[in-house]
């Protein structure tokens, strides 16, 4: 397989400006809108869009792919700067947050699952690697349990982000959060 052609500096500005007005239009739950109106919006013309993102499924997977990307830098960041147990709790409740703040995008979401995109498994993926390093670090320092891993948390964090959006949710995710955290702290002999 070959690499991709990487892209003239004006191409690299219309991709990233229909990046990010996908992710504002998401966000803000625009899920009505005609695929060529995110053209129109960012300020390109359709042509661009398509040549960019053939299809709304495919602009949605690469504002989750940023996403998560961005996502896994902070969690290796707060890593780097934080115990490894405040990382661990301090990443989660930013995921958390991070998902409730961007709600409409989630929602998007549902359409790459329904396509069973390859993008979503290797998103959940990439979030199982970053929560083993912080679970790791966390083992290693003496503060988290050697016995949940990922997956485990990876689930809980789903059940808590498939509950977004109900009246009372972000008092509920935070407190979720508060238990996931406590359930995986290691206790004194």
């Amino acid at each position: 397989m070959t690499a991709a052609k990487p892209l003239r500096a004006d191409a690299r500005r219309n991709r990233e400006a229909l990046l990010a007005k996908a992710r504002e239009l998401f966000s803000n739950g625009c899920f009505d809108l005609r695929f060529d109106d995110f053209a129109r919006l960012a300020g390109v013309g359709t042509g661009t869009l398509y040549r960019h993102f053939p299809t709304r499924e495919a602009l949605a997977e690469a504002v989750y792919r940023e996403e998560i990307t961005a996502m896994c830098a902070h969690a290796r960041e707060v890593k780097a700067t934080l115990p490894a147990s405040e990382a661990l709790e301090a990443f989660l409740r930013d995921f958390v947050h991070h998902l409730q703040a961007h709600e409409g995008l989630a929602r998007t979401l549902e359409t790459l699952m329904t396509t069973r995109s390859g993008t979503l498994a290797d998103g959940g993926r990439e979030l199982g690697l970053v929560i083993t390093e912080l679970l790791d670090a966390g083992v290693q320092e003496g503060t988290i349990r050697d016995d949940v891993g990922a997956g485990a948390v990876l689930m809980a964090l789903q059940g808590i982000c498939g509950a977004c959006g109900r009246p009372g949710s972000r008092a509920d995710a935070d407190g979720a959060v508060t238990l996931i955290v406590d359930g995986l702290r290691r206790r004194a002999a």
